[in-house]
């Protein structure tokens, strides 16, 4: 039902991730993310927003990707028809897709980077998702933008796409999350909002807005 990427910008040590469904509400659905800890990707033919966000706690606890996965799947009966990707704050990843999601189901993981899918065109399309990421130029938002853009090009959902979603948090910057709910070009008006906020007076508001690392900031 839904194709996304986890990765992490080595220059910089953000973490984004994005995320393209052939249904409502993506980015409610599917990913959350803490700078401190890495983020999650919960989706599937029955997704739990829990599986996502204790996969987050249990990160924030010390686990790896691999150890947080295994916990939160192990204790969940229904997880054949789930799918859950991990990406932790050392840059290691780890994905579980569940037996009774709709083919092409799969993931492909490398450091600091995991695409994963399920009711997709074929695997070409977390191929397109990866490569993409790899070779694109920008900073971490635009390069996750042209994933999934490479994505659905690739294919992508095969009931076509209703919702895309954005999500960068980073100790530097306050969090970036984007989404589109409902469009008949979701990753077209995501890209579209994506611009908005980088121009004008949004854009010129976020440097006063604090951050992990400066918490003062913005304080007269």
């Amino acid at each position: 039902m839904t194709f996304s990427i986890l990765a992490q910008d080595l220059n910089t040590g953000a973490f984004g991730g994005a995320a393209a469904t052939g249904s409502l509400c993506v980015g409610g659905w599917v990913l959350r993310g803490d700078s401190r800890f890495g983020l999650s990707a919960s989706q599937g033919a029955a997704p739990s927003t829990m599986w996502g966000e204790d996969a987050l706690l249990r990160m924030q606890a010390g686990d790896s990707a691999e150890q947080a996965l295994a916990a939160v799947i192990g204790q969940d009966a229904g997880r054949d028809w789930r799918q859950l990707a991990l990406l932790d704050r050392a840059g290691r990843t780890a994905c579980h897709t569940g037996t009774k999601n709709t083919e092409w189901r799969g993931a492909l993981l490398a450091p600091g980077l995991v695409v994963s899918g399920n009711l997709l065109a074929g695997p070409q399309v977390l191929k397109a998702l990866r490569d993409t990421f790899l070779t694109a130029t920008g900073d971490l938002a635009e390069r996750l933008l042209a994933s999934i853009t490479a994505a659905e090009a690739a294919g992508g959902d095969t009931r076509g796409l209703q919702s895309a979603a954005l999500l960068v948090v980073s100790d530097d910057a306050p969090p970036l999350t984007l989404r589109v709910d409902w469009s008949e070009n979701p990753i077209s008006a995501l890209r579209d909002l994506h611009s908005r906020s980088q121009s004008g007076a949004y854009a010129a508001w976020l440097p006063t807005v604090p951050t992990r690392n400066d918490p003062e900031r913005g304080h007269d």
